[in-house]
C-alpha cells in the first residue's frame, strides 16, 4: 500500500515540477518581453544623464586624478615602477619571509619625489602627501595537517595462547524474548503508521499546491478559445481523422484459420452497394447533376449538385468531395453562385475541381482553399453566356486545356492557370436549321489520345463530328455534312471506348437519349469526310429502358462491358460478349428516384459512383465482372462483326413495321 501511495506521490511531484517549470518559463518570457519593451528608453536616459553631466561639469566617467594622483604631477613615476627598500627576501617556499616585519616603514618614503635632471643630479626635493599602495605582510605559517597511527605491537606468549577461558551458560527467559518481540512488533508498527500520515500529510499538500498551480479558466476565455481560426481548424481535422478510423470496416477479429464461404459479394453477376453519401446539412433538397473520380485518391469522388429552393442564404450550387473512409460528411465543400451543371478533377492536378455553372461561369477550386472558388471566368460575351452541361481535359501534364461546351452552341478552350479569357472560342452552327443555326450542344467527348476532333450530343437528337482547328479535308467547326441520326430526342450522355487492351475499339462510342434507347455508333474515319449530307446509322440499338436514359459509360478495362442510368431509378450493367440484348445485372438504386449520372472508378473499374435526383451518391461494387479475360477482346470483335453483318432489320434500327426491340 505504501509503495502504490509513494508511487501517486512521486507522480504528483512531477506534475508539480512541470507546472512550476512552465510557470518559470511564462516569467522568464515576461521579463525577455518587458526588458526588450524598455530597453529603448534605458538607452534614451543614459544620453539625458550625459548631457546634464556634460552641462554641469561633472565627468561621468569617474575622476581618475583622485585615484592616481601621481599621474598628473610630471616627473612622478607611478607606484608600480618603485622598487621597495629593505630585505625582503623570498623564502624558498615562494612566500615572504618574517624579515618582511622590520621594513613595513619604508613605504612611508613613498610620499617624496625627487626631480632629477638630465646628468643625474639632484635639483630638488618635493614633499607632497600620498596615500601609499598597501603592500600586504606575508607569514609563514606550518601546521601540521594529519597525525600517521602509531604501529601496535602485538606480543603473544604461551600464557595468552593456551589460557581457558571459563564462561557461565547464558539464562534464556522466554518471557523477555516475548516482550521484547511484542515491543520490535509496536515500534515497527508505529513507524509504519508515522511514514503512513507522513506520506498522506505530503499529498495532501502536493494537492494543494497542484490546485493552486492550476486555474480555472473564465467562460471568456474558454469563449475566445473557441472561437480561435486555429482551433476551427484542429477540430474539423482531427474529427474527420477519427471518422475516418471509426468507419473503417476492417474485421480486426476474423480468424483466418476457418475456411469463409463466398458472400454474394464475391460471386460474379452481383452487385454490392458499398455506401450512398448524404449529409443533411449541405445536400438537402439538391439533386446530383455530375460526378467524378479524382485521378491519383481512388477513395475521393466528386459530385455537384443545384440549388436548394428551401434554402436562400446557401449558396446555389455546391460540389462535394466525398471520402469512402469518411461516410458521415464530405471531405470537401466547395460553393458557387449558380448551379454546378459539371464537374471534373483535374487529371494532371490531383488538388484542383472544375466545374461548369448554369450562368455559363466556369469555376476552379484548389482543395487546399477554402470553399470559394479560386479562378472562376468572367460573366462576358468572350466566354459562355449559356448552360455548361459538358467538360472534359484533354492533352498532356505538359501541356493541355480544359474545353467546355455551353448550350449555345459555343466550345471554348481554356488554359488551367488563366480564366480570365478563354485561350480559343469556337461557334458550332449548322446552316440547315430552320429557326437558328445555333447548335445546343448537351454532350460533347473525345476519343482517347485525340485532343482535336471530337463529338457532340445536341438537344435535336443527333450526334456531329467537330474540329478544333483546321486539318487535311476538314475545317474547324462543326462537320455538318456527316449526321449521326437515331436519336428521337435529346442527347444526354456521349462517350467513346477507352483505348484499352490489344484490340483498338477507340472507334466506337455510346449515345443515350430520352427516347429511353442507347445506340452503339461506329465513329467515321477522319481522312475521309463527306462532302454531301450523309446519315450515319447506329451499329446497334439497346432498348431494355422503361423511362430516360440520363447517361452510358464504358467500362474502363474490360472491352465488352458499359452502365447506364435512367429515370426509373435503375442501374443496368451489360456485358455485349455475354447478352446484346438485357444486361447482365439491374438494380434499382434507392428509393426509385431517377438518377442522373454514371462514373466507373478510374483505376479498375471495380467501383461505380451513381448520383441521384435524391441527392444521394450511391457506390457500388461490381466484383468480379470489372476484371476481363483473355479471351474478351476477339470475342468483343466477334460480337461487333455479328451487328455490322446483321443489318439494320436484325438490331432494331429499320423500318417500323419490321422493328425488332431488343430485351422485349
Amino acid at each position: 500500500m505504501s509503495e502504490k501511495r509513494r508511487a501517486e506521490i512521486e507522480a504528483k511531484r512531477a506534475k508539480l515540477a512541470e507546472l512550476r517549470k512552465a510557470r518559470a518559463d511564462r516569467q522568464k518570457a515576461d521579463v525577455e518581453r518587458r526588458t526588450s519593451e524598455s530597453g529603448a528608453p534605458s538607452v534614451a536616459r543614459r544620453d539625458v544623464d550625459d548631457l546634464v553631466s556634460s552641462l554641469i561639469g561633472i565627468n561621468s566617467r569617474g575622476d581618475s586624478a583622485a585615484v592616481s594622483p601621481a599621474s598628473s604631477v610630471p616627473g612622478t613615476p607611478s607606484l608600480g615602477h618603485i622598487s621597495l627598500p629593505g630585505p625582503s627576501a623570498l623564502s624558498a617556499s615562494g612566500r615572504l619571509s618574517r624579515q618582511s616585519d622590520g621594513t613595513s616603514d619604508t613605504r612611508l618614503s613613498l610620499g617624496t619625489t625627487l626631480i632629477q635632471s638630465q646628468n643625474g643630479a639632484t635639483e630638488s626635493v618635493m614633499d607632497r602627501e600620498m596615500t601609499p599602495r598597501m603592500v600586504p605582510d606575508l607569514i609563514d605559517i606550518e601546521q601540521e595537517l594529519f597525525e600517521l597511527p602509531q604501529k601496535e605491537r602485538v606480543i603473544y606468549n604461551k600464557e595468552v595462547q593456551t589460557m581457558d577461558v571459563e564462561s557461565e551458560p547464558e539464562v534464556v527467559n522466554e518471557d523477555e524474548i516475548r516482550e521484547r518481540i511484542i515491543r520490535e512488533r509496536e515500534a515497527a508498527e508505529a513507524e509504519r503508521i508515522a511514514h503512513e500520515q507522513e506520506l498522506e500529510a505530503e499529498s495532501k499538500k502536493l494537492d494543494e499546491e497542484i490546485a493552486q498551480e492550476i486555474r480555472e479558466m473564465t467562460e471568456e476565455e474558454k469563449l475566445s478559445i473557441f472561437a480561435a481560426p486555429e482551433f476551427l481548424d484542429f477540430i474539423e481535422q482531427s474529427t474527420k481523422i477519427i471518422q475516418r478510423a471509426l468507419n473503417d470496416h476492417y474485421d480486426y477479429i476474423r480468424d483466418y484459420t476457418i475456411g469463409s464461404e463466398s458472400g454474394p459479394e464475391a460471386s460474379e453477376g452481383r452487385l454490392k452497394s458499398i455506401c450512398a453519401f448524404y449529409d443533411e446539412r449541405h445536400t438537402k433538397n439538391r439533386s446530383i447533376t455530375d460526378v467524378d473520380w479524382s485521378p491519383k485518391y481512388p477513395e475521393l469522388s466528386c459530385a455537384s449538385y443545384n440549388k436548394n429552393p428551401a434554402a436562400i442564404n446557401e449558396p446555389d450550387g455546391i460540389v462535394a468531395v466525398w471520402n469512402l473512409h469518411l461516410l458521415e460528411r464530405p471531405e470537401f465543400i466547395f460553393h458557387s453562385q449558380s448551379d454546378v451543371l459539371s464537374v471534373t478533377f483535374s487529371p494532371f492536378h490531383s488538388n484542383l475541381v472544375f466545374g461548369g455553372t448554369y450562368s455559363g461561369q466556369i469555376l476552379l477550386w484548389d482543395t487546399r482553399s477554402k470553399h470559394l472558388p479560386v479562378l472562376k471566368t468572367p460573366l462576358s460575351a468572350a466566354g459562355h453566356t449559356h448552360p455548361v452541361y459538358a467538360m472534359q481535359m484533354v492533352g498532356t501534364q505538359n501541356a493541355h486545356n480544359l474545353i467546355t461546351s455551353s448550350t449555345d452552341g459555343t466550345v471554348c478552350s481554356w488554359l488551367v492557370d488563366m480564366l480570365a479569357q478563354p485561350q480559343e472560342t469556337l461557334e458550332l452552327v449548322h446552316a440547315g436549321h430552320n429557326k437558328t443555326s445555333e447548335v445546343a450542344i448537351t454532350a460533347l467527348n473525345f476519343p482517347d489520345n485525340e485532343t482535336t476532333t471530337f463529338w457532340v450530343g445536341t438537344e435535336e437528337g443527333n450526334v456531329y463530328q467537330a474540329n478544333r482547328y483546321d486539318r487535311a479535308g476538314a475545317k474547324a467547326g462543326l462537320n455538318s455534312y456527316d449526321v449521326y441520326k437515331g436519336h428521337a430526342g435529346p442527347v444526354m450522355g456521349v462517350h467513346f471506348h477507352p483505348l484499352v487492351g490489344p484490340v483498338d475499339f477507340s472507334d466506337l462510342f455510346l449515345s443515350c437519349s430520352v427516347d429511353w434507347t442507347v445506340k452503339l455508333w461506329r465513329a467515321k474515319s477522319l481522312a475521309k469526310p463527306s462532302t454531301a449530307v450523309t446519315h450515319v446509322p447506329p451499329l446497334y440499338s439497346f432498348d431494355e429502358a422503361d423511362d430516360y436514359v440520363y447517361d452510358v459509360k464504358w467500362h474502363p478495362t474490360h472491352p465488352a462491358l458499359f452502365g447506364t442510368v435512367d429515370g426509373a431509378g435503375k442501374f443496368d450493367v451489360w456485358n455485349l460478349n455475354h447478352d446484346t440484348e438485357v444486361p447482365v445485372v439491374s438494380t434499382t438504386v434507392g428509393s426509385g428516384r431517377a438518377l442522373n449520372k454514371l462514373r466507373w472508378e478510374r483505376k479498375d473499374g471495380r467501383r461505380a459512383a451513381v448520383g441521384g435526383s435524391d441527392g444521394r451518391l450511391y457506390i457500388y461494387d461490381i466484383g468480379d465482372m470489372a476484371l476481363p479475360r483473355e479471351s474478351e477482346w476477339t470475342d468483343m470483335q466477334r460480337t461487333v462483326a455479328n451487328m455490322v453483318s446483321g443489318g439494320a432489320h436484325a438490331n432494331g434500327i429499320g423500318d417500323d413495321s419490321a422493328r425488332v426491340v431488343a430485351g422485349r
